[in-house]
Order: C-alpha cells, then structure tokens, then sequence
C-alpha cells in the first residue's frame, strides 16, 4: 500500500512562473550553471547551485554555499516570490514534447515505502553523489527538486485527470526555451483528494524512473532528522519526498547511447571481426537508429554497421535481456575490457535527446566507436525493480525532464 500524500506546496507567483521554472541541477556543469542564472536570476537555478552566488573559483561544497541556497529561498518565500498553498492538494503537472503529453500527480511520497520497496529503484546510488543534495535539502529545510516515480495505469487516477483537464483552467500554462510545454492544474476538491489517494494506496508498488540519488537524499535526510527529534512518529513532513507520478503508459525512455575512446589495442579490422562472432553485422550508408530490440547501430572508422544479436547471446531474464546488458556482456567486457563502466574513463554515455549526429561528432573528436541502442521499454524497468535487480549504468533516458522550482515542500 503507497503512501502518496497531498501537501500544501510554495510555488512561484503566476507571473514569473515561467522565469523561476529550471532545468534539474545536475544537467548542468558550473560554467553553465553560471551563464544561465546571469541570463535569468529568477531561475530556481541560483538557489539549486548555489555556488553560482560566489567567486569562480570558490568552493561548491563549503557551509556558506548551503546556507547561502537556504537564505535565497526563504528570502523569496518572504518577499512574495513563493505562494503557499492554504490546503493540502495534490498538483496535475502536464508536459507536451514535440506532440506528445505526460501528465503526472505531483505529491509527497512515503519515506518508508522507499525503505519497504514499495518504491522500487533499477539503479545503485554514489555516495558522492548523495552527500550533496542530502546537505543541500537539509540546509534548505526543503525539498525543492522532484523525483520522477511512475506507476501502472490507474482508472480513477485517470479519471480525476480528465475531469480537471476538461473543466478547471490551470494556474501555469508556459513554454519553455526548449520548446516544452508545462501546464499545471490544483487538484483541492475534498472527494478527487480522497480518491487519489485510495488509488494510490491499493498499490503494491511504485517505482524510480529518474532521480535515484534525490531520492536517496531525502530518505537519509529524514532518518538524520529522526534520530534527533524527540517527537519522531513517521508522520512528520521530513518524512515524505516531493514527487511527480506520472502512468505507465504516457511515458517514453529515449536511448541512452554509447561512446569508446579506443579499442583495447585492436586494430578496426580484428575488432569488427570478433563483432561477427555475436552479431549479424550489415553495413549501411547512413547512421544507424535501432527499429527493434537487440538491434544496435555501430559507427567505426566513419562507417555505420546495423547489428543484430545471435540467438545465443540474447536471454529472456530481466537484467541479462536488456539490450544495454547484451552489448556490456558481450563487446564493452570482453572485448574492450570496459568492466566497470560507471567509472571508466575510456567510455561515455550521450542521451539520446542529442540526436545520433552526437555521436559522430564525438567519433571525429575524442572517440573511435560509438554505440546506437534500442531504448528499455518502462515494462522491463519495472520487471527489473520488481525482481530486486539492478540495471546496468546508464540503460534509461527520460525525457522531458521535470522542472525544478514550481512546487516545494518544506520539511
């Protein structure tokens, strides 16, 4: 049974909404953050890197960074900047992408179901990572970043989504510089609460689609906060994480592609030749974006091949099926000696939101291989979290990515 909460949010002021709305901290290094909090200082940017307030040079991780984040928000929450909410309400937080529309709840999900596995993750956490965002929050006494969870298609969620759609007009309606559009809807009626949060709560699990280390954070920020109040009882604010759930079936993971510095000592043709030994190799004239599953494009040496695994290199387990867990078994260990990509310099990742030119440009540049994948389906993250595996680093690419700024819950 899920726990998701409706709460009483701050959100920014209907007229500068579309200024304070940012991209998620961590899609952007210091010198970009920098360059877009001086383009536009409303951003929720300044207040999520906070060192973009201090000298260059200047330690992001020092004490006054952190309380310089927590003082920027409490000072908009006083000037007006934030709103709060006089009820407890669940959002409706919609996104359209080049035509296609998500729509989630945007809620206070349960630290405990994260600690239960009714929230189920795919992916490991770094503690690096994690130690930011968990000072950060606690600094903040707020949560101010969602995580992404999804859920499987409910009816009455569905319904409640299409009544507020159809009939209520929404407090935000903006597009973004990327050409994103955001909507967003308040759900205060007494009965929709209330059947949101049955729905929810006859669910036997929810699940991580992106912000693993986020939520991580809020999880270790709230056991801190319980080991030092007297009058912990699980039903504190800090014990639920802000969250957007969007349906199973509106969500769409881009591919997560792949990119090599070397081959390991081999020459072009001696490593297309052991590629043989595992794939149907085809050669094509143009860039190769997969069509199906355990179909890969390969670009080496400026050319483009279509591959298709062998029957006996595919499986019908949950984590060794995957298309990314295919190419790590059989070419990135084996071959390139690329055992521990999650730390290895040799290889990187590129979204596929950047387009299969990225990965030419980074062949003509710094890499001579580079990897086209079919995209995880939602199904087989959930059949992964479902049997307490994990997937490889990097195997899901979600996009739109979730803004930062219009919705904060304190704690």
């Amino acid at each position: 049974m899920a726990d998701v909460r409706a709460f009483a949010a701050y959100r920014p002021r209907v007229d500068i909404a579309e200024k304070v709305a940012a991209l998620p901290y961590d899609v952007y290094n210091r010198e970009e953050a920098r360059a877009e909090v001086e383009r536009e200082p409303l951003s929720f940017l300044a207040i999520d890197r906070p060192e973009t307030q201090f000298p260059e040079d200047y330690d992001m991780y020092s004490e006054e960074v952190y309380q310089k984040a927590h003082d920027m928000l409490w000072e908009k929450i006083e000037d007006g900047t934030f709103v709060h909410e006089e009820k407890p309400c669940y959002y409706l937080y919609e996104q359209t992408m080049d035509g296609r529309v998500q729509t989630g709840i945007v809620a206070c999900s349960s630290v405990d179901d994260y600690e239960n596995n009714i929230i189920k993750k795919h992916e490991n956490t770094l503690a690096k990572k994690e130690a930011d965002r968990i000072h950060h929050v606690d600094s903040c006494d707020a949560q101010t970043g969602p995580i992404f969870l999804c859920y499987r298609e409910n009816e009455a969620i569905r319904k409640v989504m299409n009544r507020v759609k159809a009939e209520d007009k929404p407090v935000y309606d903006f597009v973004t510089k990327d050409g994103i559009k955001s909507r967003v809807f308040i759900i205060d009626r007494d009965d929709e609460i209330t059947s949101i949060a049955d729905a929810f709560n006859a669910m036997d699990a929810i699940y991580i689609a992106d912000g693993h280390h986020r939520c991580a954070s809020a999880v270790k920020v709230a056991k801190k906060r319980r080991e030092v109040d007297p009058e912990a009882n699980g039903n504190k604010e800090y014990d639920f994480f802000l969250s957007v759930l969007f349906p199973d079936s509106e969500l769409m993971i881009m591919d997560y592609n792949r990119v090599i510095k070397d081959l390991n000592g081999m020459a072009e043709e001696e490593f297309l030749a052991k590629i043989e030994e595992k794939f149907d190799v085809v050669p094509e004239n143009s860039a190769v974006k997969p069509s199906k599953k355990c179909e890969m494009g390969m670009l080496l040496g400026g050319k483009w091949y279509r591959l298709n695994a062998h029957e006996d290199i595919k499986s019908s387990d949950a984590v060794d099926g995957l298309d990314v867990s295919i190419l790590q078994d059989n070419v990135l260990t084996p071959l390139l000696n690329i055992s521990d990509p999650k730390n290895d310099p040799r290889i990187d990742f590129v979204g596929g939101i950047r387009g299969l030119a990225e990965l030419e440009k980074r062949c003509e540049n710094d890499c001579v291989l580079a990897f086209a994948m079919y995209p995880t389906d939602i199904h087989e993250l959930f059949a992964v979290a479902d049997a307490g595996r994990l997937m490889p680093p990097k195997s899901t690419w979600f996009e739109p990515k979730l803004l930062s700024g219009l919705f904060i819950h304190s704690i």
